[in-house]
């Protein structure tokens, strides 16, 4: 199927969306694979729960930095260097794991390579969604991008039976850093393959249509909140399952099969936001709750609720990410590039910060208090989300954007349409 006009057609975005989200996924793996074979990689470089938390916030903290830092020059590398950048990072940061890690420190050092591997892999992945993909098509855009993280988990999972179990923890970083040089690869020959055409033509956003700033800070709060939690759901659910007497192989499937749930769940939202005339951050208040629930159950210590609400935890508390950034990119005035940077910044916030404070605090007060504090991680991100849905609601109000919406295929035409009321956007 062709597409006519700028928009892409659906095959050509169905490549966008698969190639955005198996990118996100090399990028954002490494946390969850040292997350998922924890026990392992303790008893080897010897250090404990409060050295681990230090290890996988260190990664996040990295990416947020450099994504800040990097923030004026990503638009002027392109994808193309963009892809290669990525590609070397993470086959580096990959094969030093595999074979240089010999302690604590060393692994320190490899993490922050890898977290810049990550923020490299965000920033191309988002430049596609900002730049190539059509605005009815974004919201599932951003459900399947958004899946590389249970993806990465449940990938994470599953090594543990299997390449794990095999030829030890890690093969596993042997083998991400193998698909670091594809994509390296990947990009020289996107370099010199590039159809006449194909170059994305860049939208230019006068002042007026600028998002607001408080409802779009308040925005990366919450997600900062949330997380902090999910990431810490991610990198110590395993532990924890060990703990009340799971195997690394089972905590494994666990991880593998509440992302697989999850991963299900954001691709439906992001369908749906695409269906429907907004209401999108109410839904996303009611999945962080759903995760606030489920790490109370967690609290629980008996294998049956690491099952239960382990599950819950990961399919549908940590389900919010991709239809967080499509609407607020719709509230912020139809201005995806701005939004996810300030959003991904917020994520990569709350991942340094959760495994960092929360990992710390579960080696000092233990699991069931951490998992209290994480509940009430999720219950003040859905507060500040429908604060900020409020805030953004009032903004358009008082500055009608001059681009009109579209909700699904359907484009409004202008302030005075019959496009819904203030009540029934995003």
């Amino acid at each position: 199927m062709t597409s006519h006009g700028h928009p892409p057609g659906r095959r050509r975005s169905g490549r966008l969306m698969v190639g955005a989200s198996a990118i996100t996924t090399l990028g954002a793996i490494p946390p969850f694979l040292i997350g998922a074979q924890a026990v392992e990689i303790r008893d080897d470089l010897g250090f404990g729960l409060g050295g681990f938390g230090v290890a996988v916030s260190l990664f996040f903290a990295t990416a947020a930095v450099a994504t800040v830092a990097t923030s004026g020059v990503v638009d002027r590398m392109g994808r193309r260097r963009l892809l290669a950048a990525a590609g070397t990072l993470v086959a580096l940061g990959g094969a030093a794991m595999g074979t240089l890690v010999v302690g604590w420190w060393s692994l320190l050092l490899v993490m922050m390579v890898l977290g810049l591997g990550n923020a490299a892999c965000q920033a191309t992945a988002n430049l596609l969604m900002a730049r190539a993909l059509p605005p009815g098509r974004r919201g599932l855009g951003f459900g399947v991008k958004q899946s590389a993280v249970p993806l990465a988990i449940m990938l994470g999972g599953l090594a543990v039976p299997t390449t794990g179990e095999i030829w030890g923890w890690r093969s596993t970083f042997l083998i991400t850093a193998t698909l670091g040089l594809l994509v390296v690869v990947l990009a020289a020959l996107t370099g010199r393959r590039r159809p006449a055409g194909a170059t994305p033509v860049a939208v230019e956003v006068d002042l007026f249509d600028v998002p607001p700033t408080l409802p779009l800070l308040l925005a990366a709060l919450a997600i900062t909140f949330a997380s902090a939690a999910a990431n810490f759901v991610g990198a110590f659910a395993a532990s924890w399952g060990f703990e009340v007497g799971m195997t690394p192989s089972q905590t494994g499937l666990l991880m593998a099969a509440g992302s697989g749930g999850s991963i299900v769940v954001r691709i439906f939202s992001g369908w749906r936001a695409d269906h429907r005339h907004g209401a999108n951050l109410p839904v996303v208040a009611a999945q962080m709750w759903v995760g606030a629930a489920a790490c109370l159950g967690l609290v629980v210590q008996a294998e049956w609720a690491v099952w239960v609400f382990g599950l819950l935890a990961f399919s549908i508390g940590w389900s919010w990410p991709g239809l967080l950034l499509y609407a607020v990119a719709r509230l912020g005035r139809d201005n995806p590039a701005k939004a996810s940077g300030a959003i991904q910044a917020g994520a990569f916030a709350g991942g340094a910060l959760g495994p960092l404070l929360l990992g710390g605090l579960s080696a000092t007060a233990g699991f069931p208090v951490t998992w209290a504090v994480a509940s009430g991680c999720f219950l003040v991100a859905g507060v500040l989300i429908l604060l900020s849905r409020r805030l953004f609601v009032a903004d358009l109000v008082a500055r009608p954007p001059r681009e009109p919406f579209t909700y699904g295929r359907v484009k409004v035409t202008g302030p005075t349409s019959s496009r819904p009321g203030p009540g029934r956007e995003d």
